[in-house]
């Protein structure tokens, strides 16, 4: 495996054991964040498995995960950074769909799981380090109870996200909607800028600028 890694991302030139190191890190946050969120824990033959099936990825600012038109090939937890999915109109205007950080799994589900291009786009807004898994890998994933466990439950959450959002765009005021970004992912306007949470919220920068000055008077 340590070869099969070696060959595939270390960069020409890097210190093979500072890679072999970050990525052991990457694997043991990974390891540990479906541990506490499964509630079936894992053994070691299937810590073995996920280190197997799962491959660490470096997206560099501004380097695409994937691109409009293109097939998702990748499925990926986010260790370390921030991303965005986003389309772009006829106008060239883009919107933002999706944000991801620590934690997140980045992707297009439609395009990964019917294996179609993807309308979207997904970018990294920050220097990121993601273990990801192919569309191939998904019955080795699938026979791990606590991976089946989690991606059922995130694709509940997904769904159940999905809806709230859309009814906060429909029945929520700009200000409402700003403050439930601000109570519900506070890493979100840390980490991205205002342009990019204006997008994600529908509305132009400006008018977000309006709203948060008034939120900042009261």
């Amino acid at each position: 495996m340590l070869d099969k890694l070696k060959a595939r991302f270390v960069p020409a030139g890097s210190n093979i054991v500072s890679c072999v190191n970050s990525w052991q890190i990457m694997y043991e946050k990974f390891i540990s964040y479906i541990n506490t969120h499964a509630t079936t824990p894992l053994n070691e033959q299937e810590v073995r498995l996920i280190k197997n099936i799962f491959e660490p990825k470096r997206i560099r600012k501004k380097q695409y995960f994937l691109q409009e038109g293109e097939v998702c090939k990748y499925m990926g937890f986010i260790v370390k950074g921030a991303m965005r999915m986003y389309s772009v109109d006829d106008r060239g205007v883009e919107h933002v769909l999706s944000l991801f950080v620590e934690n997140w799994w980045a992707g297009d589900r439609e395009s990964f799981t019917m294996l179609t291009p993807s309308i979207y786009n997904i970018d990294a807004w920050e220097d990121t380090d993601m273990l990801t898994i192919t569309h191939a890998r998904l019955v080795e994933f699938n026979s791990i109870p606590a991976l089946l466990e989690l991606s059922r439950r995130l694709d509940q959450n997904h769904s159940f996200a999905n809806m709230k959002r859309l009814n906060a765009s429909n029945s929520l005021s700009l200000e409402q909607r700003y403050a439930h970004v601000a109570e519900k992912y506070p890493e979100f306007l840390q980490r991205f800028p205002q342009h990019i949470i204006a997008s994600y919220l529908g509305v132009a920068k400006e008018t977000l600028s309006r709203v948060r000055s008034q939120a900042i008077k009261k």
